[in-house]
């Protein structure tokens, strides 16, 4: 635990169960070891969705990502809040899923959507503004790997209710800068600080000073980064207590009313 004894929930991880959902780059650590590691580096809850690449992924395949993320909830139920994962190629069958997941499952977080690797090329088709109607209805947030950030600008004014996290800083002076300007341009638009370029010494205190403290979630991306680096980063920035437990969990809860 960090020097307040804070609690840290890690809004961006990515669980599995079968082989094939580990997205770990070096070696395959067994799930158990996952949720222990975590634990160890002082991680009191964490939450993410379960994120296979398939080239032709359909509806079916995301059905089966979200029922391995509740069979991962299941084996740790105190550790883990699962995510869903969603498709905008099949908004009516996404929208069932979440109503699904919502009513019988308790959901409360939507993402990391990962276009790339799920088989679509924009956040802002007909079927994806489907379902942000849906999720803006159920005040359910989204977390959202932007291709191209102009998009999350375009989602949120559509969906002004609608809580968007976008995923990563992202890498390079401009594209961070960009990125934080839009937490501050849109009230509805977070960041989480997992991935790229949080390392950049500075960049987080920058982030608060230019938008407040409450637009931004820690997030590590397990098993792709080390969640400890992401602890640091938030310890050794100059930030008050206050900076750093809205960070580390107090917006998690907030957009989660968890």
């Amino acid at each position: 635990m960090t020097p307040e004894n804070f609690e840290i929930i890690d809004s961006h991880i990515h669980p599995y169960i079968s082989p094939e959902a580990n997205l770990e780059m070096f070696g395959k650590m067994p799930h158990k070891e996952f949720v222990s590691r975590m634990k160890a580096f002082g991680i009191s809850k964490a939450c993410g969705s379960v994120i296979k690449l398939i080239a032709d992924c359909n509806i079916k395949h995301i059905t089966e990502m979200n029922n391995e993320c509740l069979a991962f909830r299941d084996l740790y139920p105190d550790f883990f809040i699962p995510g869903a994962q969603v498709h905008p190629d099949y908004p009516q069958e996404s929208c069932a899923e979440i109503e699904r997941l919502y009513i019988n499952e308790g959901l409360r977080w939507v993402g990391e959507l990962v276009g790339y690797l799920t088989n679509f090329n924009t956040y802002v088709s007909p079927g994806a503004f489907e379902i942000y109607a849906l999720l803006q209805k159920l005040g359910l947030p989204v977390n959202i790997d932007a291709f191209n950030i102009e998009e999350i600008g375009t989602v949120a004014e559509a969906f002004p209710k609608l809580n968007i996290i976008i995923a990563h800083p992202a890498d390079g002076l401009e594209v961070m800068k960009k990125r934080i300007s839009y937490t501050v341009k849109y009230p509805n638009v977070h960041l989480d600080i997992a991935g790229h370029a949080p390392d950049r010494w500075g960049m987080l205190r920058y982030a608060i000073d230019t938008a407040g403290k409450d637009k931004f979630l820690f997030g590590s991306d397990f098993p792709i980064c080390n969640p400890a680096v992401y602890m640091a980063i938030v310890d050794s920035e100059t930030l008050s207590p206050e900076e750093r437990q809205a960070v580390f969990s107090g917006n998690f809860k907030r957009l989660t009313g968890l």
